[in-house]
């Protein structure tokens, strides 16, 4: 019996929680290898120079526009590129709504659900989450400077430095230094939350492997399903939102083990058969605005060096996405679509 929990230990909890680190690596690398050319060769000044007028009207500092543009991409090196935002207040609302930038762990469950729901639809339904990630990101700065970190923008002064053409070393030095340091501080918070995750799943012990449902995160699941009803979300949605705290497309899979099947044309099917296309609509919504991933939630508390701005963000996100979800579904059964 010790035997075979050690071995799940390390096998699915640590080492699974390492192969998942290193599924981030070539996309961490090649981010920061693509901001090192960017900034070597001057360009990205210019264009945060060029942006600064529209993103002082949006509350935000003109150096605001790269890390929320890499924030398509992955949150957690955008977050680390408000670094050169000068002003404390302005890199700190960057810093809180970035995680509404749709980063590329979402899509996998856009694709999904959208397929299954939507049809020939689909593709507008997946470009309708990006244009509300960047509404809310919007309607929160304004409303963050108006309120809880007033003040206008700090005046945008820089030097423009001449283009010049980066040199391969050089962007690979920087790389390798970003890379490695996000590695050392939002990796180690991963590897902690993977083993918990594994834990809540995994336990209690014997029980947890008939069924997921009699699991910690099953029962997690079933506790929360009251408060989400109203969603339209039952155990099976809630508790695999629970798995994507670590990361968004472990929707996907997670979805996949609560219902036995494997492949994305099967879990299509399976949620079909449970759930109105105003559910996945609203699953979609509320993936894009709830809890950041663990990672993000790392970089916030590293970024910002404070529990207090992390756990707002936190409550901030998943009262937003309830919020939101609220609506949608209002909305959606006062045009018939229930």
């Amino acid at each position: 019996m010790i035997s075979i929990f050690l071995a799940s230990l390390v096998g699915d909890g640590i080492f699974g929680g390492l192969g998942f680190i290193l599924t981030f690596i070539p996309l961490i690398f090649f981010l920061f290898f693509a901001i090192a050319i960017l900034e070597d060769s001057g360009y990205l000044t210019r264009a945060a120079f060029i942006m600064d007028r529209i993103m002082f009207k949006l509350g935000l500092h003109g150096r605001s526009f790269i890390p929320m543009l890499l924030g398509f991409g992955c949150n957690v090196p955008a977050m680390m590129a408000t670094r050169s935002i000068e002003g404390e207040k302005d890199r700190l609302i960057t810093l809180l709504i970035n995680p509404f930038m749709s980063c590329a762990a979402r899509l996998p469950i856009y694709i999904l659900i959208a397929g299954a729901f939507f049809g020939s639809m689909a593709s507008t339904a997946i470009w309708s989450m990006y244009f509300l990630g960047i509404l809310i990101a919007i309607t929160l700065a304004l409303l963050l400077r108006k309120t809880l970190l007033r003040g206008e923008p700090a005046p945008f002064i820089m030097e423009l430095p001449l283009y010049k053409m980066p040199t391969f070393h050089g962007s690979v030095i920087h790389m390798w230094e970003r890379g490695v340091h996000f590695l050392k501080k939002a990796g180690t918070y991963l590897l902690v939350g993977a083993i918990i995750l594994w834990f809540l799943s995994s336990f209690p012990w014997g029980i947890a492997q008939e069924s997921i449902e009699l699991s910690y995160t099953g029962q997690i699941g079933h506790a929360l399903e009251p408060i989400f009803r109203p969603l339209g979300f039952d155990w099976k949605i809630v508790s695999s939102l629970i798995f994507g705290f670590m990361a968004k497309e472990i929707v996907v899979e997670s979805l996949g083990v609560i219902y036995a099947v494997e492949g994305e044309v099967a879990i299509a099917g399976a949620l079909v058969a449970d759930y109105t296309p105003l559910i996945g609509f609203t699953l979609m919504a509320f993936t894009l605005l709830y809890l950041p991933c663990l990672a993000s939630v790392g970089t916030m508390k590293k970024e910002t060096g404070s529990w207090k701005w992390t756990i707002f963000q936190v409550f901030m996100s998943l009262t937003l996405a309830y919020t939101v979800g609220l609506v949608i579904t209002a909305l959606g059964i006062a045009l018939g679509y229930s």
